[in-house]
């Protein structure tokens, strides 16, 4: 095996810019001809030709273009990437054959034909974004079995071989890189090409052969994202919801309003009945257990009710209730044994409803529910 590597005083290669030919895995000047399986992954254009034949039995990952403006676009590019890849200052000459080489990244140049029997290996020793370019000034034929391998981070994208007329991949070949022929390109029985076939002028011709449109990773992401999340989500709702009851005496109808729209908190001259519903809400919403529900809402309301319609029954209804005002103030807002006292022969009135507080707090605001091929 031979090693060959650039003199340090020359230019390193630079990537080649395909511009809008990027996203074409094969594209002719003339025709796109396929016979059997073909697999081709990538676009495949035609430019200013229309042919392109062989799809089925041949089957395209990507976009046809047949003398479209895309593929005009991409064969103005291509044009401009062959000119680039010739400029490029020559690092160093290649022999006829360059199998059994080793090449470190740099610009080669074969002045005439290069051919290609067994394997060529490109080192790009550790760096992922190491480039090659191949200077061809005739064509360039690879023989049966041969094969282009990539080592120590080496990318098929950062390849690129400038054809100065056709290229002939050999039988069962498997090649490496972007190959920017000026006239046609032939990939002959079962040939395989990592990267892409771009032929000028010509034709690109295909036979049972898969061609993958080579893509850069980006080169080597090194690092540790390390975050952590520290924070305690603290929060007390506090609130009551207070809503006063006015009215000597509450009745049930009082006390199932107010104990249901005041919330059970305060009560009002709620019985048992509004001190359940409004145990539910305050325990519902503030609690925001089931358990809270059943506890504050019968301790709340219970209390309050007894308490309240006692005092309602006994206070408003013994001083000028009579019967009236103290059994149903009392009996009634009580809910238990509010009205067991009798209240004196005045002429009691019940009470009013009370005003019903405008809204109870809210349930909370349900969360609503809610990356082709490169072109």
């Amino acid at each position: 095996m031979v090693a060959v590597a650039p003199s340090p005083a020359f230019a390193i290669a630079t990537p080649v810019p395909l511009g809008t030919a990027d996203s074409f895995a094969v594209l002719a000047g003339e025709s796109v001809t396929n016979t059997g399986p073909s697999v081709i992954t990538g676009d495949v254009g035609v430019s200013p030709g229309t042919a392109i034949s062989g799809f089925p039995p041949g089957l395209i990952n990507g976009v046809q273009h047949s003398a479209d403006a895309v593929a005009l676009q991409a064969k103005s590019d291509l044009v401009a990437a062959f000119n680039n890849a010739a400029g490029q200052a020559t690092d160093a000459a290649l022999p006829p054959d360059a199998g059994g080489l080793t090449l470190v990244p740099g610009v080669y140049t074969a002045s005439s034909t290069l051919g290609l029997t067994g394997t060529l290996t490109l080192d790009a020793q550790g760096d992922p974004n190491a480039v090659w370019v191949f200077q061809v000034g005739s064509g360039l034929t690879t023989a049966s079995a041969s094969r282009v391998a990539l080592i120590n981070g080496a990318q098929a994208c950062n390849v690129f071989w400038g054809i100065g007329s056709s290229a002939t991949l050999g039988t069962d070949s498997t090649f490496i890189g972007n190959i920017l022929a000026l006239t046609s390109i032939s990939a002959t029985t079962g040939a395989t090409i990592d990267g892409r076939a771009l032929a000028r002028n010509g034709s690109v011709t295909l036979d049972n052969n898969r061609i993958t449109r080579a893509t850069c990773s980006g080169g080597t992401t090194s690092g540790t994202t390390t975050g952590t999340t520290t924070g305690t989500t603290t929060g007390t709702t506090t609130g009551t919801t207070t809503g006063t009851t006015t009215g000597t005496t509450g009745g049930v109808l009082g006390g199932v309003l107010g104990g249901v729209l005041t919330g059970g908190t305060t009560g009002g001259t709620g019985g048992v009945l509004g001190g359940v519903l409004g145990g539910i809400l305050t325990g519902g919403t503030t609690g925001g257990t089931p358990g809270g529900a059943t506890t504050t809402g019968n301790t709340s309301g219970t209390t309050t009710g007894n308490t309240s319609g006692n005092i309602a029954g006994n206070t408003t209804g013994g001083g000028t209730g009579g019967h009236t005002g103290g059994g149903k103030g009392g009996g009634t807002g009580g809910g238990h044994t509010g009205g067991g006292h009798d209240g004196g022969h005045g002429d009691g009135r019940p009470g009013g409803y009370g005003d019903k507080a405008e809204e109870h707090g809210g349930y909370g605001d349900k969360p609503q529910g809610p990356g082709h091929h490169e072109g």
